[in-house]
C-alpha cells in the first residue's frame, strides 16, 4: 500500500512538472530592440511597458527590451523588425530619410507647440490614413517629440545671422531646415553627439530639449535658441513584427492594443516633461534660453518655408497626388489647433511660454 501511495505521489509530482515545463515552454518571448540608451529616461517607461504587458498576459509574454539599438542600428531598427532581427522596434524615421513620407509631415514646420501635442497628431495621422509606409509591421503606436530648437556651445543664437556657418546635428528634413536657416548640417546618431561636441567637432544641435538631459549634451552646451515657432517635431513608432502579431492569440494582442493606447499617452507626457527637464538641466549647468523676438520668429519661419516645397515633390514623386499632400497638411495643422487647445484646457506644463 505504501509503495503505490508513494508510486501515486511521484505520479501528481512528475505531472506537475511536466505542466510546468510546458508552460514554460509556451511563453511568448519577445525582443525590443530601442534606439534609446539605458540611461534615457524612455527606457524605465518601455521596461514598465514591458512588465504591464507580463502582467496583464498572465505572465504568457516576456519582453526583452534591448536599449542603445542593440541588435541593429537606429537607421536599421525598422529593417530589424521587419526581418525578424527584433520582435519589436523603437526609432525615428528621420534616420531612413523618404522611407516613411506621409510621417515625414510632423518633421515639417507647421507649428507644432509640444511633445504632448505632436504625440496626439503623429497617433491621430496614422489613424486617419492609416499610412502605407507601416504595411509591413503591426504599429503598435506612435508618439512625438517637443519643437527642434537651435542649441549651440559657444556662440549665441538671437538672430538667422548667427546661425551662418553653425555646424548643428541635424538628420532627415532636419537637415533642410539647418540649411535653410544658414546652418551646416551633421547627420550623427545620437550616442555620438555628446563627444563630438565636446571635441568642437559639432558648433552644436537641432534637437527637442530633451536631448539636454536625456543624453547629457547639456553638460557642454550653453545656449538654447527659442526657435519652437519654427513648430517642426520629431515622430517617433513602436512597430511589431508581422508574422509575431499574427501568431499571437486574439487575447493577447487585445492586451498589447489597450496597453499601447495607454503607453502613447505615457511617452506624451514623459516627452513634454523632459523637455521642461531638459531646459532646468541646462541652466543647472550654466546654460541659458535665448528668446527671439515676435519678428525675429517670423523671420525664421519665412525662412524654412521651402521644406514644405520640398516634402511636397518628395511625396508626388512616391505617388502622391497635390490633393493627397495637401491633405496631410492641412489635417497636421487642423489636430495642431485641436489638440493645442485642448492641452490649454488640461493646464499640461510646457516648457516655453506661448
Amino acid at each position: 500500500m505504501k509503495r503505490q501511495i508513494v508510486c501515486v505521489v511521484l505520479g501528481v509530482l512528475f505531472v506537475l512538472l511536466m505542466s510546468s515545463v510546458s508552460f514554460s515552454a509556451d511563453t511568448i518571448r519577445l525582443k525590443w530592440n530601442s534606439i534609446f540608451a539605458a540611461t534615457h529616461f524612455a527606457t524605465p517607461l518601455a521596461g514598465q511597458f514591458c512588465e504591464d504587458i507580463k502582467k496583464r498576459t498572465n505572465g504568457r509574454v516576456e519582453i526583452a527590451l534591448l536599449p542603445g539599438a542593440t541588435l541593429t542600428p537606429p537607421n536599421r531598427v525598422f529593417d530589424g523588425v521587419v526581418q525578424g532581427i527584433s520582435d519589436i522596434g523603437l526609432s525615428n524615421p528621420g534616420f531612413t530619410r523618404g522611407r516613411f513620407p506621409v510621417s515625414e509631415v510632423i518633421t515639417q514646420p507647421l507649428g507644432f507647440p509640444d511633445a504632448w501635442v505632436s504625440s496626439h497628431v503623429s497617433q491621430d495621422l496614422y489613424a486617419k490614413f492609416k499610412m502605407k509606409e507601416y504595411d509591413s509591421v503591426q504599429v503598435l503606436f506612435l508618439f512625438g517629440s517637443g519643437p527642434l530648437t537651435v542649441q549651440t556651445v559657444k556662440k549665441q543664437v538671437k538672430t538667422l545671422e548667427d546661425v551662418a556657418g553653425l555646424k548643428l546635428r541635424a538628420i532627415g528634413p532636419m537637415a533642410d531646415m539647418a540649411k535653410l536657416i544658414g546652418a551646416v548640417p551633421q547627420p550623427l546618431d545620437p550616442g555620438d553627439v555628446y563627444e563630438s561636441l565636446r571635441r568642437g567637432v559639432l558648433d552644436g544641435t537641432i534637437f527637442p530639449l530633451e536631448a539636454l538631459k536625456a543624453w547629457k549634451i547639456g553638460e557642454i552646451l550653453r545656449y538654447a535658441t527659442s526657435s519652437w515657432k519654427v513648430g517642426a517635431a520629431a515622430i517617433m513608432y513602436v512597430v511589431m513584427n508581422k508574422d509575431k502579431w499574427n501568431s499571437l492569440p486574439a487575447d493577447i494582442k487585445k492586451v498589447f492594443e489597450e496597453t499601447s493606447a495607454e503607453y502613447a499617452e505615457k511617452f506624451a507626457v514623459a516627452f513634454n516633461k523632459a523637455d521642461i527637464d531638459g531646459l532646468e538641466f541646462l541652466k543647472s549647468q550654466g546654460g541659458t534660453t535665448i528668446p527671439l523676438s515676435d519678428a525675429e520668429s517670423a523671420r525664421w519661419i519665412k525662412a524654412v518655408q521651402p521644406m514644405l516645397d520640398t516634402y511636397r515633390k518628395d511625396l508626388i514623386s512616391k505617388g502622391y497626388t497635390d490633393k493627397d499632400v495637401d491633405g496631410f497638411i492641412a489635417f497636421a495643422k487642423e489636430r495642431i489647433d485641436y489638440w493645442r487647445k485642448i492641452s490649454r484646457e488640461k493646464k499640461i506644463e510646457i516648457p516655453y511660454e506661448q
